[in-house]
């Protein structure tokens, strides 16, 4: 069953029963599983977080949105946080079987019927947004630009809505679209100074010059009596949550001031806390193998038969490269499952601590190609709906041709990524036939052979999004790269081989 997550925001954080009223309406609907509800009274706000198959997810979307229009009225509405409607902003996120581009589509469909049947402007953000500079949610709507600036300013051709009259009512404007999963993170310090909690964000903030993967404002929490400092973590894999917290500590101390406390607002990946635990535990060693939920529990992206039967299918996606990121962590398991057979042996003592690094470093190969497979999914799935965008006026084409370039640029650089974790299966092998445990050299030759074979394929793939690209002097520098990598992966896979037909024949 394909499986979507939607994580709907509203503007009222501080009425139960407003709150409640809208949960049940979202719940109502057939095969909705509501996953979490957050109220925050001093934002004045309210996450609901549900998953459901696709149809059910726009038909519990919907009936969340015309609940919260009904009972909220953004002309009385204050709160610390930036917004623009009763039902704010309202992101879809692949789960099971499903792909950004799906997500994008339900998040048309969605904001086609809020605009046509309930009268509420609507702007597409994220991987669903029509328009380049309506892509990142801080664009759209932001401290200095929310429902009383707008209500100003809707009628300007720039604020034109994509779905819905160019009018506002009391119920505000929404903003729909799709997204990979982020981490809302809050950290609150010992000070009332909004002046400094607002220096503090901004050197947080991407856009700024601060982490890479960090959206952040600076609040005034009055019941609290303090400033907080709140983050979106776009990509918590390259900015992890400690790292987002370690960074508002560090900043934090040039004013003499420390984080009191922290809150994540919503779900969180176990992927995440653990990364968290193994860095302020300084865990040596630690696999998510421990982990005894993930032992009980299949993740979200579904089990292995799932991907089988979606890359037999005739969606483009899963294709070639989640299919050579797959090849290539099976690679990494057979270079794990080797050096742990040699790895207590008395007959291999000598090779003990480089087999422990071994099985440790194959294990994360493992887990990062894993993830590669789902990234280079979406990334296609980025690029298909970047062929879909209109191109009839010269904006409308030269906002086509950046978001092209970005498409294309990330289509190379996934299958790269696999590539490269590839290779190091190889390396790894490579000692395995040397040095691992003689009854399994032939599982460390298949790892050889998975590992080219995954490398191959990654690359035959940036080969064919490398057509598309207009910069030919990037792209024969990109063929010169891929030659030399294929060679060199080429050399080792030829010397392991080598040894192993030099044990067997």
């Amino acid at each position: 069953m394909k499986l979507v997550e939607c994580v709907p925001n509203f503007s009222n954080g501080r009425d139960r029963s407003i709150v409640d009223s809208i949960v049940q309406s979202i719940a109502s609907v057939s095969q909705v599983r509501i996953l979490n509800v957050e109220m925050d009274a001093s934002h004045n706000r309210s996450v609901v977080s549900f998953a459901a198959p696709p149809d059910s997810a726009v038909e519990a979307a919907f009936a969340g949105i015309k609940t919260a229009t009904d009972l909220i009225d953004m002309t009385r509405h204050t709160g610390e946080h930036p917004r623009f409607g009763s039902a704010d902003v309202i992101p879809f996120i692949p789960l099971s079987g499903s792909t950004l581009e799906e997500c994008s589509a339900l998040a048309h469909r969605l904001g086609k019927r809020v605009g046509e049947e309930l009268g509420v402007p609507v702007y597409m953000y994220g991987e669903a947004a029509v328009s380049g500079s309506r892509k990142n949610l801080e664009d759209i709507r932001n401290k200095n630009f929310q429902f009383e600036q707008l209500r100003e300013s809707i009628t300007a051709p720039q604020w034109k809505p994509d779905y819905g009259p160019a009018s506002l009512g009391r119920q505000g404007a929404s903003i729909i679209g799709s997204r990979d999963f982020l981490i809302a993170y809050n950290v609150n310090l010992n000070t009332q100074d909004l002046a400094i909690g607002k220096k503090i964000a901004k050197a947080l903030r991407a856009r700024d010059g601060g982490l890479t993967f960090v959206k952040a404002l600076a609040f005034f929490l009055e019941d609290k009596k303090c400033v907080q400092i709140s983050m979106n973590l776009t990509n918590y894999r390259k900015t992890p949550i400690y790292r987002a917290f370690e960074m508002v500590s560090l900043e934090a101390s040039r004013y003499g001031l420390v984080p009191f406390e922290s809150e994540i607002v919503g779900l969180v990946p176990m992927e995440a806390m653990e990364e968290t635990g193994k860095f302020y535990l300084r865990l040596n060693g630690f696999s998510s193998d421990q982990i005894l939920e993930n032992k009980l529990f299949v993740g979200t992206r579904g089990t292995e038969d799932d991907f089988m039967e979606r890359l037999a299918s005739a969606s483009p996606t899963p294709g070639g490269g989640s299919a050579s990121a797959h090849v290539g962590a099976i690679a990494a398991a057979l270079d794990s499952m080797v050096a742990s057979l040699t790895v207590g042996k008395k007959k291999y003592i000598e090779y003990q601590e480089e087999m422990t690094h071994i099985a440790e470093r194959s294990r994360k190969i493992l887990s990062t190609l894993s993830r590669y497979s789902i990234e280079d999914e979406e990334a296609f799935s980025q690029l298909a709906a970047v062929w879909k965008m209109p191109k009839n006026t010269e904006e409308e084409i030269r906002t086509r041709d950046a978001a092209m370039e970005r498409a294309l640029n990330r289509n190379i650089e996934s299958p790269w990524n696999i590539a490269r974790a590839s290779y190091e299966t190889i390396e790894l092998a490579e000692k395995l036939v040397k040095y691992g445990n003689r009854n399994a050299i032939t599982d460390a030759a298949c790892a050889t052979l998975f590992g080219m074979g995954a490398i191959k394929g990654a690359l035959f793939n940036v080969l064919i999004n490398l057509k598309s690209m207009k910069d030919k002097v990037r792209v024969e520098q990109e063929k010169i790269k891929i030659k030399l990598f294929i060679e060199q992966a080429q050399t080792v896979h030829d010397r392991t081989l080598k040894i192993i037909n030099g044990e067997l024949w």
